[in-house]
């Protein structure tokens, strides 16, 4: 049983394992007194890992439970979301229809857009975000099935139910706390490209009692991702988990979370001087790093040293295999 399950017995909560947890955590080396790594690019069973196979543990049932076998969600052409999404929802009898936009193109994004040929997706491909909104009213019908449309997932699988994963990973820190194997975080730094994965955090360390706080580093101007944003995100999944039955008596604000756009960059998906160099240390901290999304995060904790509050945990999210 997941540890919702657990802590909601009596909610209606479906997910599927695609995953072994907990995630290992272990002190960094190189980053600063008091500061934490929680490795969550080993999260996943499949061909590809990282924190986008936690939110599909419960989109997957739920496309199940609304009769649907298409997923429609949309992304840059180096998605991470994008390629999980078609890799296990084939796993689960769900085929993916892609609508991907331009990103600045580096080797990994080169590396990653063959993936995604290769993964069994139907892509279709966009110059801009409003190119793709034009196209997604023919790209719902286009691929309707026994008069059903496809189940959309906002980019990242950052919909209320795809933020589940991260209140349940919100969980499993406090379990790990509970058992030693770290002190309690005072912040969790993370990579925010479309909200989810801080919004589920921030709810679940709530749940959980722990009075850490979320610092998103956000690497995505494509929309809004400030505190007030994932936090309302954060609402939404508080209101959904109220109607599978569970009591949750609780609202969060944009006070608590923290966001950034400092360590972006020009746009997404763009290099930074700071990113770059982050790259060079993930030999040193053991950990999978790519430039759009987590060495940013790294480079964020790096620059940061003097400024966050201590003991630290970074998640790291890149989960290739």
């Amino acid at each position: 049983m997941s540890r919702l399950g657990e802590l909601f017995p009596r909610a209606d909560l479906p997910s599927v394992r695609l995953g072994s947890s907990p995630t290992p955590v272990r002190q960094a080396v190189g980053l600063g007194p008091e500061v934490w790594i929680k490795d969550d690019g080993a999260f996943g069973d499949g061909a590809w890992g990282g924190n986008k196979v936690r939110k599909l543990e419960w989109i997957i049932p739920e496309a199940h439970r609304r009769g649907r076998s298409t997923l429609l969600t949309v992304g840059g052409i180096g998605t991470h979301w994008g390629l999980a999404a078609a890799l296990y929802g084939a796993d689960h009898g769900l085929r993916t229809v892609l609508g991907l936009v331009d990103q600045p193109v580096d080797d990994h994004v080169r590396d990653q857009l063959r993936r995604l040929e290769a993964s069994g997706a139907l892509i279709h491909r966009y110059r801009s975000v409003a190119r793709l909104k034009l196209a997604a009213p023919w790209l719902l019908l286009r691929y309707s099935q026994r008069g059903h449309l496809p189940y959309y997932l906002p980019a990242g699988g950052s919909s209320p139910v795809g933020t589940l994963g991260y209140v349940e990973a919100a969980l499993e820190i406090a379990d790990q706390v509970a058992a030693g194997e770290l002190p309690e975080p005072a912040t969790i730094v993370t990579a925010v490209g479309s909200g989810g994965t801080a919004a589920g955090l921030a709810l679940g360390l709530r749940l959980a009692g722990l009075s850490t706080r979320v610092l998103g580093i956000v690497v995505n101007d494509a929309f809004r991702l400030d505190a007030v944003t994932v936090a309302g995100l954060a609402n939404e999944t508080v209101e959904l988990l109220r109607d599978r039955g569970a009591e949750v008596d609780l609202r969060l604000t944009a006070d608590d979370l923290d966001t950034t756009a400092e360590w972006m960059g020009q746009t997404y998906g763009a290099p930074t001087p700071e990113g770059q160099a982050a790259l060079g240390r993930a030999a040193d901290l053991g950990l999978e790093l790519e430039p759009v999304y987590t060495a940013k995060a790294v480079a964020a904790v790096l620059g940061t040293a003097d400024r966050l509050d201590r003991p630290v945990l970074l998640l790291g999210t890149h989960g290739p295999r």
